[in-house]
């Protein structure tokens, strides 16, 4: 009997133990803070699926090793552009960093905006035997532009009247379907940020970028109201990484956006 019990005890000690290496396993997993990026998933050369059905592009890599440096866990979100700023709201991420144009309205509301790091224009993409040399050959015909982009307020707002002459505006939920209405001539160009029409243009062929800048605006991160000192602790790793040449090193891979990165061309 007391053999039976001294096993007993053994085996209670034993289940212990293990109990409290498995507590210290899940305690250190759980430590690394988990840093969610919202980013729209079809946005090339900044955000965009790999062939490997991994995310990857400029803003992707910067901020991986953002997390690298800070031994954060990076999870990556893909929002729906038109609602990005309502799924940060709900914390289905922590920020939007995706080529995100940065609007005065978003300001107004209170969201805290990084500092600006890249210098974009909106252009028109059309097919090269369109003829079309100006925004004024597309007068009466139809043009696509993505909803919740900076191209669609510029189309309500400052373009307005731009937008008037065509026959049309239509819209899409990302920028591939507006792509895929051009490539099917459903529309007749389409009013996208220039260096995602350039990606574009640059992987299929048959399309050009009309040469005519039509609205200067400067990409930032958004955060949620409040977030000032996780906005600062990003910056700041951002600044380490241009000083240790990691940020340059990753602009590399990235020829056709390298002269208008900000923090590279000060």
């Amino acid at each position: 009997m007391k053999k039976i019990i001294a096993l007993l005890t053994c085996f209670v000690m034993l289940l212990s133990f293990a109990g409290c290496g498995a507590a210290k396993t899940s305690s250190s997993s759980e430590g690394a803070k988990k840093f969610i990026m919202g980013i729209d998933p079809e946005y090339p050369p900044f955000s965009y699926m790999a062939d490997d059905g991994s995310y990857t592009g400029f803003d992707v890599e910067v901020c991986r090793a953002v997390c690298k440096e800070l031994g954060w866990e990076l999870e990556i979100f893909g929002v729906n552009w038109d609602q990005k700023l309502t799924q940060l709201d709900a914390r289905e991420c922590d920020c939007v960093w995706s080529g995100m144009t940065i609007l005065d309205s978003m300001k107004e509301a209170g969201y805290v905006l990084s500092a600006p790091y890249y210098d974009n224009t909106q252009v028109l993409l059309v097919k090269e035997d369109s003829g079309f040399k100006s925004s004024a050959d597309l007068t009466g015909k139809a043009v696509a532009v993505q909803l919740g982009t900076s191209g669609e307020s510029l189309l309500n707002g400052d373009l307005k009247s731009l937008a008037d002459k065509f026959s049309n505006v239509v819209t899409c939920d990302s920028f591939l379907k507006c792509f895929t209405e051009l490539s099917g001539n459903a529309v007749d160009a389409v009013f996208v940020d220039k260096p995602v029409a350039a990606a574009y243009a640059e992987e299929n062929k048959g399309f050009k970028i009309i040469d005519e800048n039509l609205g200067a605006e400067q990409y930032g991160i958004a955060f949620r109201s409040g977030d000032e000192e996780l906005c600062k602790t990003v910056e700041d790793t951002v600044a380490k990484l241009v000083e240790n040449g990691t940020y340059a090193k990753i602009a590399e891979k990235y020829p056709d956006i390298v002269n208008n990165l900000l923090l590279l061309n000060k």
